[in-house]
């Protein structure tokens, strides 16, 4: 590809349309042309390492959904490569191709060269939010995640409110609240602070309780603790923890993001556990590469239970399973063969590989909210591999992926259902 211009490739299939909105002129944002001293967040040497091979083509799932090189790693790195320097006009129509990017982190797993396209990606796009036009649709994502997610106390009340409105059918009025699961009482820790060991304690771990999850899948937390406890571990639920930040990150918020880091490393640094244990792949990748100094203790929930092990299950669960990998846990921590361990394990469970279980759903965070197009057209094909398995169940290891999953099914009529890992695990101890 060398310093050419983004063109579909060679050998690509046909573009199926799903291009930018055509306009008669490039928008010049901002009046920048260039911007060369604007993107200081993207580093010249992780740009470098891309050699412009083009392995990642095929496991992109926006590239494999249109056939188009500007719709790529590759055409990405290149288009925000000329725009640090100072070669290509920033305009609107050009940064629709970040937006179009899932950051499912895919093309990391294919990569020959150790490209790190999650931290490209991120700086990236937090260069395009400062640059760009505020649109209503981008100023509401960053005003809600500011000013609701990152805030635990109005993320509660928020909670409690859409699951009011959902209880009388109010949330059936826009797509976002389609999407959503029939919500429960949201997952509270145990009084104290502190889920003891289930017979003798051998492990200290904190549970990172985090934003969206223990008001969208509550049970989920609920058979994660179970699962720890079991296994011989003190849960310890930090009192003043906040969002993680992975959210905000990868929808171009670092700065946000920092703010959260910080304020949660006051909380971590000095307290006393072996390690933080994370059931949301997105956050687990995120904490794993945004907050240094917790290098090495920050383990998902089955990466820490295959490496310190379960007692004996206590009864069958007999069921065909299917497994979706979690972008963030397969991609990004390379996490692939523990859950698929952990589930093997459980007497009776009948595992049933998709052709692609390693290819996103569409969710990514907010895109399913943002992007809705393009997320939609990738959850059709993900639902056709899911339905080849004829599986009963699948289970993953996001809340993101879960909802996706679970939202596509039930608008196609299906009785498939979605849970994660974690509660299919729990199965095989409850009496």
């Amino acid at each position: 590809m060398g310093h050419a211009p983004c063109h579909a490739a060679p050998d690509a299939p046909p573009s199926l349309g799903f291009r930018p909105e055509p306009r008669d002129q490039p928008r010049e944002v901002c009046g920048v042309t260039g911007a060369k001293e604007v993107f200081a967040r993207l580093s010249d040497d992780d740009l470098a390492t891309c050699v412009h091979c083009g392995l990642c083509l095929d496991a992109c799932p926006t590239f494999r959904q249109t056939g188009l090189e500007t719709e790529s790693p590759r055409g990405r790195i290149y288009l925000m490569t000329q725009w640090k320097r100072g070669e290509l006009p920033f305009t609107e129509d050009q940064a629709r191709h970040i937006d179009l990017c899932l950051g499912c982190r895919t093309c990391e797993a294919v990569c020959p060269s150790g490209v790190p396209y999650g931290r490209i990606i991120e700086a990236g796009r937090s260069e395009v939010e400062r640059l760009r036009r505020p649109a209503p649709k981008h100023w509401l994502a960053r005003t809600a995640l500011r000013q609701i997610v990152a805030k635990p106390r109005r993320l509660r009340t928020f909670g409690a409110i859409t699951r009011a409105a959902q209880s009388v059918g109010l949330t059936s009025i826009v797509r976002s609240g389609r999407q959503l699961p029939r919500l429960r009482p949201r997952f509270q820790p145990p009084a104290g602070g502190i889920a003891p060991a289930i017979g003798a304690r051998k492990h200290r771990v904190a549970f990172l309780v985090g934003c969206v999850m223990p008001i969208l899948y509550p049970q989920s937390h609920e058979a994660a603790v179970k699962l720890l406890q079991l296994a011989g571990c003190e849960v310890w639920f930090p009192r003043a923890e906040r969002c993680c930040g992975a959210l905000l990150a990868h929808n171009g918020d670092l700065e946000g993001a920092e703010r959260l880091r910080d304020a949660n490393m006051q909380v971590y640094r000095d307290s006393n556990f072996e390690a933080l244990i994370v059931d949301s792949a997105g956050c687990g990748s995120h904490l794993k590469d945004f907050y240094p100094e917790l290098k090495g203790r920050v383990k998902d929930l089955t990466e820490w239970l295959a490496e310190i092990g379960l007692p004996a299950p206590q009864r069958e669960v007999k069921m065909r399973v299917t497994y979706q990998d979690a972008c963030h846990l397969a991609h990004a921590q390379r996490i692939r063969k523990q859950p698929r361990d952990l589930i093997r394990a459980i007497p009776g469970v009948e595992l049933v590989e998709m052709r692609h279980p390693d290819i996103c759903c569409g969710a990514a965070g907010l895109y399913s909210t943002l992007e809705p197009a393009m997320s939609a057209r990738i959850l059709r094909e993900k639902l056709e591999d899911v339905a080849s398995t004829r599986a009963e169940l699948i289970v993953t290891a996001n809340p993101g992926c879960q909802m996706q999953l679970e939202s596509g099914l039930r608008a196609q009529g299906s009785t498939m259902r979605v849970e994660h890992v974690a509660e299919l695990m729990v199965r095989a101890f409850l009496h």
